[in-house]
């Protein structure tokens, strides 16, 4: 589906533009403004491109079991694009997007990329969740030389010349967390509970082999396809056991089923008995599951939605005003509005639109002003950023109980982790 130029929300125009319009010191990059080169010297690719107008690709599950977490992917980039054309486009153009449903279905991924890629010439696209889309997704990329700007927090394990990986990668969020829960929590045993994919097996592969190097222990682990929703049998396990820490990563809509059998089942997450640490579920799932089912979890993310600082509460203002007042914003959704951003500073900083110059362009570029603070493009494509442990409170946000001091290098290819 391709909006117009000027297309806008359902909510009163007047009122949208007001909001765009108040944001320019807080979004600004640290590239100024370029007016308009002309098309044959800013497209010499082939890209949908014309005088004034540039075509992007949105490419999320808006269906199936992904939905939950992967809406909130497209709002943030739809309000990063609004907003950059609210301040004039990007080389003078203004952005426009066609968007495709990957409906949770790692095929259909790979042939939406390849329509938009091939037949809708897209200049990038912003779009997957989980590793398995991300996967499927990757070959059509390279092969076509596309540019994907990918939001999720991963197992790592990969560098692509054609992927701006704007989320965490393990090191950042799987090692971080556990060191944490050690130092912080005393955790000396876990259990691993994830959905049954790339992701979480890599993730628990990694987090094993840092548990056992600390010399503790892993004393379960289990995985269930995507969409289960029948977790009784592993809670009882789990009760069984008696782990320090349950490590989580289930994501999408079983997510729900999770956490209320596990109160169902008595278990009393704000005892720390066990603590139970996730990197799957940020605000937009807690939305789903109820505030009420996940209080006392811990979370290692890069980005909360209750994070105080000036950037993030102007962020945070603008994405209701766009969404609604009811709506939240979580670590997916925040490194998704980083896409259109990064990928405008790349292109005014390369002066053109072609993936070639763009990737050239890209290590370096800075984003001064994100919502989670100021994070840079690292040479292998991944981006510096602080790593954050929060615990879920019954009104659905994350009140945060620790951060790093300093930016954390990304390290996608960690020594003896693979």
């Amino acid at each position: 589906m391709k909006t117009p130029k000027h297309s806008l929300p359902s909510r009163p125009r007047r009122r949208l533009l007001a909001g765009l319009l108040a944001l320019p010191a807080v979004l600004a990059l640290s590239t100024p403004s370029f007016a308009a080169p002309p098309t044959s010297e800013v497209n010499t690719s082939g890209l949908a491109v014309t005088e004034d107008t540039v075509k992007v690709g949105i490419l999320h599950s808006i269906t199936g079991t992904m939905a939950i977490s992967e809406i909130g992917s497209v709002q943030a980039e739809k309000l990063a694009i609004e907003q950059i054309n609210a301040q004039g486009g990007v080389l003078g153009r203004q952005i426009e997007y066609v968007q495709e449903d990957g409906a949770s279905d790692w095929p259909t991924f790979a042939e939406k990329a390849r329509k938009l890629l091939r037949q809708d010439d897209v200049a990038a696209i912003f779009g997957c969740w989980t590793s398995a889309s991300r996967k499927a997704v990757l070959p059509v990329i390279e092969q076509f030389n596309g540019m994907l700007y990918y939001p999720t927090f991963y197992e790592g394990l990969e560098q692509s010349p054609n992927v701006i990986y704007t989320g965490q990668e393990a090191t950042q969020q799987i090692l971080a967390g556990i060191d944490w829960a050690v130092k912080e929590k005393g955790a000396k045993t876990f259990y691993l509970l994830g959905s049954d994919y790339i992701w979480p097996r890599t993730s628990n592969k990694i987090a094993r082999i840092h548990i056992e190097k600390k010399g503790l222990k892993v004393v379960g682990e289990e995985y269930y396809p995507l969409g289960h929703t029948q977790f009784n049998s592993v809670i009882n396990k789990i009760k069984l056991r008696k782990p320090d820490v349950i490590f989580a990563s289930v994501v999408g809509g079983s997510n729900v089923a999770f956490y209320k059998q596990m109160k169902a089942a008595g278990v009393d997450l704000t005892e720390e008995d066990p603590l139970l640490l996730t990197i799957s579920v940020t605000e937009d799932e807690i939305r789903g599951i109820g505030g009420e089912n996940v209080e006392g979890v811990y979370a290692s993310m890069k980005y909360f939605q209750s994070l105080d600082n000036l950037n993030n509460k102007e962020f945070v203002a603008a994405f209701k005003e766009r969404w609604g007042d009811d709506m939240v914003i979580g670590d997916v959704t925040q490194a998704a509005y980083l896409g259109p951003w990064l990928w405008k500073a790349a292109v005014e900083k390369a002066g053109s639109f072609d993936v070639d110059k763009i990737r050239e362009a890209s290590p370096g570029i800075e984003f001064k002003k994100a919502p989670e603070g100021y994070v840079r493009i690292h040479e292998n494509h991944h981006l510096w950023s602080k790593t954050r442990i929060g615990v879920a409170q019954t009104n659905g946000q994350y009140k945060v109980v620790h951060e790093t001091k300093d930016l954390m290098e990304p390290d996608p290819f960690p020594e003896g982790y693979k």
